[in-house]
């Protein structure tokens, strides 16, 4: 591969893409045209679209996320976990000259059936950046991913930001609520009483009556609803993987929902390293990129 490539992270509603030359970004470009928002456009026109002026004859491009996915460009096969690092880079899909696809990641059995787009690529640059035996990579979908120094073991996934979208705007517990304002009293009393409380099905129309009774102001239901999900996943899948409170865990997303997870952890006696999303993707990108190179 040359000193010259395109990145591209290419999911559900959107798409990012930066240019780099020797190991340097020169450029970056967003777009709207998502996997599931193409408008009638090919893939292929929209890659040409967003990476005008900056392909010459055998510039590679490498991507990631829901373009390889059977929603996406063309399936790009899923990895069996456990897998090594540097074995994701060997294996990927071409779709048209000097471009390629990163394939997923999965996990299939009996006790737990995942699978992972995108994020195995932010987890490769997240293993060069910030290692650890536990990755946190909160979102929509929150991916916790067990790994050791060469190999991503395991991984699970938890709906919570896609639970506190849906209840907020889809559910009662979200009616009448108006306009939000941040407050981490609220947040803190949610996550206390999700750390502390295994069934919070039954908290969650807890949360309607609440502020419809007036005990809770109507423009903090979402940062306690919040508090409440976030302190139910990180207790329980704490109980489930087990780390050491000595090793530091690694969370990969966007700095402020990553701070929401350090205070949960930390309220459980855990320290957490941060790690912006797009940080760790370019990492892992480079880290593909000139392992092809040599």
């Amino acid at each position: 591969m040359t000193s010259r490539y395109i990145a591209i992270d290419w999911g559900s509603t959107n798409l990012r893409a930066w240019l780099y030359q020797d190991g340097e970004c020169f450029d970056s470009r967003q777009s709207a045209s998502g996997v599931t928002r193409l408008n009638g456009q090919t893939s292929e026109a929209v890659l040409n679209s967003v990476t005008e002026g900056w392909r010459e004859a055998n510039t590679p491009v490498l991507m990631a996320g829901m373009v390889g996915s059977n929603a996406g460009w063309i399936n790009a096969p899923y990895l069996p976990c456990p897998v090594a690092f540097n074995a994701i880079g060997d294996q990927l899909t071409a779709v048209i000259p000097n471009v390629w696809i990163i394939p997923g990641l999965r996990v299939d059995r009996d006790d737990n059936h995942n699978v992972i787009r995108g994020e195995e690529t932010q987890l490769i640059g997240a293993a060069a950046l910030a290692p650890a035996s536990l990755y946190i990579m909160p979102g929509t979908h929150c991916k916790w991913v067990q790994a050791d120094a060469e190999r991503i073991l395991d991984f699970r996934t938890v709906m919570t930001g896609e639970l506190h979208h849906l209840l907020l705007s889809h559910s009662l517990v979200g009616v009448g609520i108006g306009e939000q304002q941040e407050d981490h009293a609220a947040f803190d009393a949610g996550l206390e009483q999700g750390i502390h409380d295994d069934a919070i099905i039954t908290r969650l129309f807890e949360v309607r009556a609440s502020h419809v009774l007036g005990t809770m102001p109507r423009a903090h239901v979402s940062d306690f609803l919040s508090g409440l999900l976030i302190g139910n996943e990180v207790a329980t899948q704490l109980r489930h993987y087990q780390p050491a409170k000595a090793e530091p865990i690694t969370l990969v997303a966007n700095l402020k929902l990553c701070a929401r997870y350090q205070r949960a952890l930390a309220r459980l006696g855990f320290t957490a390293r941060t790690l912006e999303g797009d940080h760790a993707f370019q990492a892992g990108i480079r880290s593909i990129a000139h392992a092809m190179a040599n």
